[in-house]
Parts: C-alpha cells; structure tokens; sequence
C-alpha cells in the first residue's frame, strides 16, 4: 500500500485552488459537493492545496510554494508532485466508497466505480443511517463489544436479514433485532489454503479472514493472504495454538502450496 486512504471533513474549511479551466472547474465541483471553501488567496488559512494549472513549468513552481507553506497539495494530472489524489468516488451518504490508483489510471479507476455502482443499492445510506439511529439498541442486546461486532458481521454477511448488496436491507433493521438468535456464530473453523493468490480465495474464506478474532496461521502461509484479515485481528504461529486460547471465531490455517 503505497498510500494510506482517508476521509477528510471538509465542510467549512478553506482550499487553496489554483488554475483556470475545464480542470480547475471539475476540481471545484468535487471540493465544493464535500462542503469546502474554495480561494485563490495564497496565504489562505488552509490545510490543502489544489494546483489546476495548465504550463507544466508554472504548476510545478506553484506547487512548491504551497509545499514550503506544510500544505498537502494534490497537483492535477501530475502524480509525481502529489502529496495525495482524489480518487473515483461513489456516493451513498454517508456511505461512500473511494477508488484510487495513486494516479497510475484515472480512467481504471473510474471504470471501476462504474462497475461497482451497478451492484449497490440506491438506498445503501438509509441502511447507514438506520445502523446509527439503533446504536442504543443494538449495544443493549449486545453490551459485550467483541460479541455486537460479530452479531452485526453476521447480519451483513451474503444472505444475511441485512446483506446491504440487497434492496431490503434498510427495511430489515427492526425485525433482525426482534429476532431471538441473531447473533453471530462462534468457535473454531480451520481452513486450508492451497494458492498464495489472495484473489483466489473464496468468498467464505474471505469473510472468515475478515471476521475471525484470532488467527493461527501456518508458518510457510504468504503474508499477501493475511492483509485480508481483520486489521485488529490477533494472529499467532499455528504451532502456537492451544485450544484454551480460542476466543470468539477463531481460524486456523494451514498452507498446501510451494
């Protein structure tokens, strides 16, 4: 991961945008739609610049001066000189989704995005916001936090009562919590691996990766496997594993390949 995505807020806050033209204005739609307040004052207060200027000679020199000033400056259609991009973005507020390919391809990315808007639902952020608006709930049916986060993971799982790739999902919130039993499984689950290709693992191993609390994995597994698991996930040398140790889903996996 050669850049670390994040979500900034906006609203309110000023951009420096510099540059005239069919590439200032799309910058100033995108920044305007996240709330941001666009200038043209060099010595504004602001956090991050936008260089949108067509001579490649006068965008570099602006760039450095926002540089000298601690701005990150994104350089529009030279990769090299930012200090971030924005990516292809699909919108489902408050969901939303950013694609990025660290300025190697607008153009993959945007191809992308369209894919992947054909597969969510319109109304996505109502599932968000109804999520939210039972908090209270969900935390009194589920006060221990490790087991609310696997009844939710449960819920959003393929074909579970909120798979938020269906179009009823928002609809279900209400009857999944009036459901006795709607938490998520627990236990041990062992896995074996045969290709070092994390693409190819499939859709159950990935779920499992992503929703295991402990992981004891083989020595010889590929580490490009692991990054699919849960980013607070604890993992443990497979020959570590003692099944007093077993904590809510727990994975063990072995690796047949070369």
């Amino acid at each position: 991961m050669e850049q670390l995505p994040i979500f900034v807020t906006l609203k309110d806050r000023k951009v420096i945008l510099l540059g005239s033209g069919e590439m200032a204005d799309a910058k100033k739609r995108l920044y305007q739609r996240a709330g941001a307040l666009l200038t043209d004052d060099e010595n504004a207060d602001a956090a991050l610049a936008v260089i949108a200027i067509e001579d490649d000679v006068e965008a570099a020199v602006a760039v450095k001066r926002m540089k000298q000033r601690g701005l990150l400056v994104n350089a529009v259609d030279r990769s090299a000189l930012c200090d971030y991009t924005t990516p292809a973005i699909i919108d489902r507020a408050p969901v939303l989704i950013a694609i990025g390919t660290g300025g190697a391809s607008a153009g993959l990315a945007k191809a992308l995005r369209q894919r992947l808007e054909q597969l969510l639902p319109a109304n996505l952020g109502q599932l968000a916001r109804n999520l939210f608006g039972a908090r209270k709930q969900i935390k009194d049916k589920w006060p221990d936090g490790a087991d609310r986060r696997r009844a939710i993971d449960a819920a959003l799982d393929p074909g579970g009562p909120l798979d938020p790739l269906t179009d009823t999902a928002a609809q279900r919130l209400d009857t999944w919590l009036a459901e006795p039993g709607t938490g998520a499984a627990t236990g041990l689950v062992e896995l074996t691996l045969h290709s070092p290709d994390a693409d190819a693992l499939t859709i159950k191993q990935a779920r499992l990766l992503g929703q295991a609390d402990a992981i004891f994995a083989a020595n010889n597994l590929p580490p490009s496997l692991l990054v699919r698991a849960r980013a607070d996930a604890e993992i443990f040398p497979l020959d570590d594993f003692d099944s007093t140790r077993t904590m809510g889903l727990t994975l063990l996996i072995r690796y047949d390949g070369p």
